[in-house]
């Protein structure tokens, strides 16, 4: 690791929590430069859905590649785009009569936030922006903007401005925030400007974990309609089926006016980021929104082998039978070890709150779990909650020792726990 000391950026970080070289990965674990398995609750920050390294997606990949067919598009017309756009709109879009436009963006998640900032201020002429308390949509400098992490803001170096952060979720601490959404926009003299969108995560997953109630929801839904202001729903990290269904709104039964999608949109961890849009709000110029890469070839092509396998899988029905496995176990194995933990999550992303025992003690419980053959992340608030989000292909054997060896790193760090 010394190379990598002396010659990579201070600006690294995920390395430092899992300080060995890895070499390989399969299915939901990797392996390190000596061998050493470790299974993963991380997916690649999410965007490894499909598990590492997915056999069918990867034998189109090279089918693709032994072919020598285009893999640098720009966004001109390719065979592998078409394929993609095809198939997303057979297995997704028409199944549930949704009408959207498909804009392919840089292939980074924030590029893709970008362009949904700059088209929603574009259709409505308005600058403002309403966004949510804990939420998370990138660190260039839009999505700094409606992130609302104070480190995170102060690493712009310059002011974020047009942006107004609202408490998530129904209510806060006795605030009803639809209520006070209303009265922000009904009052001449709130000092707030109608906005041209609000953003949010269904569920903050950098936040800490946190899941929107459904009737909220809806009724953010219902006041975007009633003030002219379009609805953007992040689906970056908890869409492409991490909740169960492929988007995680659906639950909630609404349709947004954009959608954002990138990490798991290509199922193989290739870059790739697209936003889907309402025909009506495509008012783009030619090239208004570019880039170099925003025709990733092979990710359209593992991105609709991602579409096939899930059907053919079945992995909707997978996530819901694994979501009640990881429910049981952290609400009768983990939640009883501390009277004050809380358990959050949906799906196949789930979060121990453990913020009553500090940064300290949270760091090592999730280093304790590296050290004995598990990878997982902290996020939230001082990141103290523990983040588990494993591949959603994941064998219920490694998905239960997973969580044993979460409940043995609780024991091994030797808190005095509350009961």
């Amino acid at each position: 690791m010394k190379t990598f000391e002396m010659l990579e950026s201070n600006v690294r970080s995920y390395c430092r929590s899992f300080p060995v070289v890895f070499d390989k990965a399969k299915g939901d674990q990797l392996y390190a430069d000596t061998g050493e398995a470790y299974i993963d609750f991380f997916a690649g920050a999410g965007a490894l859905n499909y598990g590492h390294n997915n056999e069918f997606m990867k034998s189109k990949i090279m089918e693709y590649v032994s072919q020598d067919r285009i893999m640098h598009g720009l966004d001109m017309y390719t065979k592998a785009k078409e394929d993609f756009i095809v198939s997303f709109s057979e297995h997704i879009l028409k199944p549930q009569s949704l009408d959207y436009k498909l804009q392919f963006c840089g292939p980074t998640g924030t590029n893709a936030v970008e362009a949904a900032l700059k088209l929603a201020r574009k259709v409505k002429g308005r600058t403002g922006v309403f966004a949510f308390m804990g939420g998370f949509h990138g660190m260039s400098l839009g999505s700094l903007s409606i992130t609302s992490s104070n480190s995170m803001r102060e690493s712009a170096g310059m002011p974020l401005n047009n942006v107004t952060f609202i408490p998530y979720g129904q209510s806060f601490e006795g605030l009803d925030t639809i209520r006070y959404m209303e009265h922000i926009l009904s009052d001449t003299h709130s000092g707030v400007g109608k906005p041209a969108a609000m953003i949010l995560e269904t569920v903050q997953a950098e936040g800490g974990i946190h899941v929107a109630e459904i009737e909220w929801l809806q009724s953010l839904r219902q006041l975007c309609d009633e003030h002219d202001i379009l609805l953007i729903i992040d689906d970056i990290q908890v869409g492409c089926g991490r909740t169960g269904p492929f988007f995680s709104f659906e639950r909630a039964g609404i349709v947004p006016d954009i959608v954002i999608l990138s990490k798991s949109i290509s199922g193989y961890g290739l870059p790739m980021s697209l936003l889907l849009i309402r025909p009506e709000l495509d008012i783009w110029s030619p090239g208004e929104h570019n880039g170099t890469f925003r025709g990733n070839q092979l990710a359209f092509v593992t991105a609709k082998a991602a579409l096939e396998f899930r059907t053919a899988e079945r992995l909707g029905e997978q996530v819901r039978e694994k979501e009640a496995f990881i429910k049981y176990y952290l609400q009768n194995e983990i939640a009883p070890l501390d009277a004050n933990l809380k358990i959050r999550g949906i799906g196949m992303i789930w979060g121990i709150d453990v913020s009553h025992l500090g940064e300290e003690v949270a760091r090592e419980i999730t280093a304790n779990c590296f050290k004995n053959g598990l990878i997982l992340e902290r996020a939230g608030r001082n990141d103290t909650v523990i983040k588990i989000m494993p591949p959603l292909t994941i064998s219920i054997e490694n998905l239960k020792r997973g969580c044993e060896i979460i409940a043995e790193s609780f024991s091994r760090v030797g808190h005095t726990f509350s009961h």
